[in-house]
């Protein structure tokens, strides 16, 4: 279609299933803080007055799991005595250790067990079957240098965080933590040519005016992010923007709505531009290729793009459990590719200048260094706000090279 309209949606920190995923990542980062080889695999519900951490984790290191979920409420904002807060909720464990099952094929992969795998990389098998996939364009470019995402998930996630920040700082302090934001672009050409229209839905107080909270939206959270090109006319106020259209949102987070980690992933990918192989981030140690290698299958798209072999590339790899090699590679650019497919896929299946095995990932990205906690809320991808090293572009020359761009 020369012209058509496509929509993301970002929520905030406080939503229910984000407060899940940043309790679940605050626990991981605690644990791998003091012991990188652990084996976590962490799960979080919540609902009224109650969160319930569950799961599989294998650690030699003691997590105060309560107290981390309390310091995670009180950071995001839920403090009210009523409904839902940090300091009165109960919170509920059941963990147990990973299946040995699994650590056994973790720990020694097929191709060492056959005597195939003499490279040290070849000693970690995958933690779980899966199909995970790895998507870049430059759309976001113009308008955000260096993000190279789709354009509609990167502002509804850029208004998300703009709510919060606006509440914490106390501009405008009558927001609640819980909301959601929702941006529609129009498109002509295959690139980005207008603001369609914007949803946002914020938890607020009861006294707080509608009419003067949509100004407040409009003059603190819509004009600080939105590119003035974007708007019709240049301007905000002519935009088609939606205000809580429910009419009030005075209860919200998990008083309002249970939460369970996992339950946001295309929020936490490509708001829709990009296939999902259905495996959430948070709670999860690298060993997961849930998390790494979709980390990494993003990291390779984003050097294909800005190397310039594609100007929208989505990558898919898959892997068996124990094993460490993957076992298919597919690329899908849309037509916008300046090399044949055929040469991508077999460049990636080389492994010249990737190297798709869960150990080598590990290392390449340091993935036992980071922390993600601050990447439960607002998208995995194309931030700019946080050093993410899937996010670096280091192997750009290198592509070209092997690419002949």
């Amino acid at each position: 279609m020369s012209e058509y309209l496509f929509s993301s949606e970002s929520v905030t920190e406080g939503h229910p299933d984000k407060v899940c995923d940043q309790i679940a990542d605050a626990i991981l980062d605690d644990i791998l803080a003091a012991d990188p080889q652990a084996r976590v695999a962490c799960e979080v519900m919540a609902n009224t007055g109650l969160v319930f951490i569950f799961g599989e984790i294998t650690t030699r290191h003691y997590c105060d799991m309560e107290g981390i979920a309390r310091q995670v409420l009180r950071r995001i904002g839920y403090r009210h005595p009523l409904g839902f807060a940090a300091d009165s909720c109960a919170v509920l464990t059941a963990v147990k250790e990973q299946s040995s099952d699994i650590s056994g094929a973790v720990n020694s992969s097929v191709e060492q067990r056959s005597g195939a795998g003499l490279d040290p990389f070849d000693e970690q098998g995958a933690g779980d079957q899966g199909i995970m996939f790895g998507y870049a364009c430059g759309e976001s470019e113009p308008f955000f240098p260096g993000t190279w995402m789709p354009l509609p998930i990167l502002l509804a996630h850029r208004l998300a965080m703009r709510l919060a920040q606006v509440r914490h700082e106390g501009r405008l302090p009558l927001l609640g933590p819980d909301g959601k934001t929702q941006v529609t672009l129009r498109y002509a050409g295959g690139r980005p040519a207008g603001l369609q229209s914007v949803l946002i839905s914020t938890q607020h107080s009861a006294d707080y005016d509608y009419d003067q909270m949509r100004r407040d939206l409009l003059g603190e959270v819509l004009v600080p992010v939105l590119p003035a090109a974007l708007l019709p006319g240049e301007d905000c106020a002519k935009l088609d923007f939606l205000c809580n259209p429910s009419g009030k949102f005075i209860k919200g987070g998990p008083e309002a709505d249970s939460g369970l980690t996992g339950r946001k992933l295309i929020v936490d990918t490509y708001g829709g531009s990009a296939r999902h192989g259905g495996g959430s981030f948070s709670g999860k140690d690298p060993s997961k290729v849930d998390r790494s290698a979709n980390y990494f299958a993003r990291y390779v798209a984003k050097q294909l793009v800005a190397a310039g072999a594609a100007e929208r590339l989505e990558l898919q790899i898959s892997y068996a459990i124990g094993r460490a090699r993957p076992m298919s590679f597919a690329v899908e650019c849309f037509g916008s590719n300046h090399v044949p497919l055929e040469k991508i896929v077999s460049f990636l299946s080389s492994g010249e200048v990737f190297d798709f095995r869960p150990r080598a990932i590990i290392e390449k990205l340091e993935l036992l260094k980071c922390a993600y906690g601050p990447t439960a809320s607002y998208g995995h991808f194309g931030r700019t706000d946080l050093e993410l090293p899937w996010e670096r572009l280091d192997r750009v020359d290198a592509v070209k090279q092997a690419l002949g761009l």
